[in-house]
């Protein structure tokens, strides 16, 4: 994308802020939007700071993602102004002045020490302060009044284009990780090494990728937020789950691909038939439809792939009555992703408040919203088999309903996952993940 093409496109992204922001502050009775950009946590005992996190309000408004104890100021009516601390430092490398096409909106203060942003922000009574308590500076403390927490929440649910772009080309590195990935897999690395190939060809380190690595070789694809990364390849490698992401600009991109070692074999076919069921998912991501539904029909999808291949004795619509689809399936089927990987608002019920309820049985969905165009969702059916969510079944009484040396069988390769980010648009889905494969 050209230098001009991008500046339009987050001048159009800014005006969309600013009447959000307006708007909420209206509805709080707030006259100012004050957004630190959050500071850093130290160890206990200890002067190791935690990895820095900067505060999701901040860089919706500057693609500033490394950066404590900078500020932002939005007044209705004026420019945003831009507190920006560039400290005297030789521990550290200093940040260098702001600078691309956003800064010539801003009003821009460069700070020497965090103290003094204090000078630059508007008396503390009349602002809303959106962030993390450790942020307070003096007076100005984190109030993040909720009137205006709902409003803002529930609308970044909208993706603006300039969004979408900084997604598209967060999947274009998260695209480049996988396909490294899966070469390292095929030529026998470890858990560790497969995590290192993917963070070279997406040139992020752990700190900068929007979340923890799952890599997961053979039964370990069974834990579902798996992150020990083991450092000794298995003697057997037979299959291979990787849930990584990579970030742009502040936004992220979250993909999950399984692979079977034996490309012929009966593993590999289940990959294929879950692959496919997941592309007819990620077609419902439509103007209208109820994300809830999607999740119900993810279960009747895979419960009726487990029955194909012989794991199920039961109808896919039995599987899921009797609870037993959830032993294999125990997810969501995804959430909303953008500025953080499990955006905010999920089970909002309205820019004012109130929320959602899941669908009874299904506790661990995290999105219950209807889809409107702009929204981004990922879709991530997956098919597992894991210890003691079976024993689960069998203390039911469904033990019947499952074919326990099927099971066995399927055991070694732990399980499956297959996840794409997916934007919902006034005609068919444009799927981020999928088109950044075909691109590379």
């Amino acid at each position: 994308m050209s230098a001009t093409a991008l500046a339009i496109l987050y001048r159009q992204h800014l005006d969309v802020l600013e009447q959000r922001a307006s708007v909420a502050l209206e509805r709080g009775g707030f006259e100012h939007l004050v957004v630190p950009s959050g500071t850093l946590h130290y160890q206990v005992f200890d002067d190791r700071d935690y990895p820095y996190a900067v505060n999701p309000h901040f860089k919706a408004w500057a693609p500033l993602t490394r950066n404590p104890g900078s500020w932002l100021v939005f007044t209705p009516g004026k420019r945003p102004t831009l507190i920006y601390l560039q400290p005297f430092d030789y521990w550290h490398v200093v940040p260098q002045a702001p600078s691309g096409y956003w800064v010539e909106h801003f009003d821009i203060r460069i700070i020497r020490t965090a103290d003094e942003a204090a000078q630059h922000l508007p008396p503390p009574s009349r602002c809303a302060i959106i962030g993390e308590p450790q942020s307070a500076l003096g007076e100005h403390v984190p109030n993040n009044p909720q009137a205006v927490i709902d409003y803002l929440h529930y609308h970044r649910a909208y993706k603006t284009p300039y969004e979408l772009a900084m997604m598209r080309a967060a999947s274009a590195s998260g695209v480049r990780g996988h396909l490294a990935a899966e070469r390292a897999f095929r030529a026998g690395a470890s858990e560790f090494g497969i995590h290192l190939a993917y963070c070279q060809a997406v040139r992020q380190d752990a700190n900068e990728l929007p979340y923890n690595n799952i890599v997961a070789l053979n039964e370990h694809a069974a834990v579902l937020h798996y992150t020990e990364l083991g450092r000794l390849p298995p003697k057997d490698p037979r299959s291979f789950l990787i849930d990584a992401g990579a970030s742009h600009a502040g936004y992220a991109c979250d993909i999950t691909r399984t692979h079977a070692a034996d490309s012929a074999g009966e593993f590999q076919a289940m990959v294929q038939a879950v692959d496919a069921a997941q592309l007819g998912m990620c077609d419902q991501v439509r103007a209208g439809t109820d994300y809830k539904q999607i999740h119900i029909d993810a279960h009747l999808a895979l419960a009726g792939i487990l029955r194909e291949f012989g794991v199920l004795k039961v109808s896919p619509e039995a599987a899921l009555e009797r609870g037993i689809s959830s032993a294999f399936f125990p997810h969501g089927i995804g959430h909303g992703i953008g500025l953080q990987v499990h955006d905010v608002a999920g089970f909002a019920a309205s820019d004012s408040g109130g929320s959602i309820d899941k669908p009874t049985g299904h506790p661990y969905l995290r999105l219950t919203r209807v889809l409107e165009p702009g929204m981004v969702v990922t879709i991530e059916p997956g098919i597992y088999f894991i210890d003691m969510l079976l024993e689960e079944v069998k203390k039911n009484g469904y033990g019947d309903a499952v074919d326990w040396d099927r099971v066995e069988a399927f055991k070694p390769y732990g399980g499956i996952r297959i996840e794409d980010d997916v934007v919902c648009t006034d005609a068919a889905p444009e799927n981020l993940t999928r088109d950044a494969f075909a691109a590379a």
